[in-house]
């Protein structure tokens, strides 16, 4: 036994890798079993039933007999890439980067987080001035080469070419000795209790860094979003200073983060 355990422990796979698979295999399947599991990623069981808890914490599985089954309710969807979200929406975003862009003002400093709403913004801030913008996003900053009056700074780090962003240690630490008036973020899932999520753990660590430095957190997303939650947590809901969003929002969401304290600004669907 002690052999056969010592070579389990030696290839145990990572554990946010080892979770993101199981996710995997729950969308594919349907549902999984703890046996099958452990002999897949060669850990014990208990480490598999442990994965399982997690993963029903986060509303993404339910456990039952020998295994579990996927959470329709909060199943979050596979990530898909820049060019497939530019296409969606495209109305509403730019409804929502609009509003956004309004609360920007002369001597703001400003995150714009990687993602399509806030590549939005950026396109409309060609006409400001005297701002100084940060951006891991590949698309954002290419969006405002032609802002003249916006001093542009980019985080560096590694490139992840499905979100066309930027990540990691680099990127991080490039954050520290800076201080922002506001942050505009955008999320892949929101839920009241579950707080702000997102697909990618690297992503995620960095914009848990962007909301340390930034006065005011901006969540700029679709309705779509709400009642869904991703592997990896950003923030806390109550942690958000103001949401823009489409009217679409659930009512029980806008009752909800209105009692929590956060601003909602609402835009009318297209």
């Amino acid at each position: 036994m002690k052999s056969a355990e010592a070579s389990v422990d030696k290839r145990v796979p990572g554990t946010s890798e080892r979770r993101e698979q199981i996710i995997q295999r729950l969308r594919q399947q349907g549902s999984v079993q703890v046996n099958d599991l452990a002999t897949a990623f060669c850990v014990s069981t208990v480490t598999i039933r442990n994965d399982l808890a997690f993963l029903e914490k986060q509303g993404i599985a339910v456990r039952a007999y020998g295994g579990a089954l996927i959470c329709d309710s909060h199943t979050p969807s596979t990530e898909p890439s820049v060019e497939d979200k530019s296409s969606l929406n495209i109305a509403l975003k730019r409804s929502i980067a609009r509003v956004a862009a309004e609360l920007i003002q002369p001597g703001h400093r400003v995150i714009l987080d990687s993602g399509t709403t806030t590549f939005e913004i950026a396109r409309l801030m060609r006409q400001h001035s005297d701002v100084i913008a940060m951006t891991n996003g590949m698309n954002v900053a290419n969006a405002l080469l032609e802002a003249e009056g916006v001093e542009l700074l980019m985080t560096g780090g590694h490139l992840r070419r499905q979100s066309q962003s930027f990540y990691g240690d680099q990127a991080e630490q490039s954050l520290q000795n800076y201080h922002f008036d506001m942050l505009f973020l955008g999320v892949d899932a929101i839920d009241l209790e579950r707080g702000v999520s997102t697909h990618n753990e690297d992503e995620a660590r960095l914009n848990r860094r962007m909301c340390e430095v930034a006065e005011r957190i901006i969540v700029v997303t679709d309705s779509s979003k709400f009642n869904r939650s991703s592997l990896h947590k950003i923030i806390d809901t109550p942690r958000i200073h103001t949401i823009i969003v489409d009217e679409g929002i659930p009512d029980e969401s806008l009752e909800g983060l209105r009692k929590l304290g956060v601003e909602v600004v609402l835009v009318k669907q297209q």
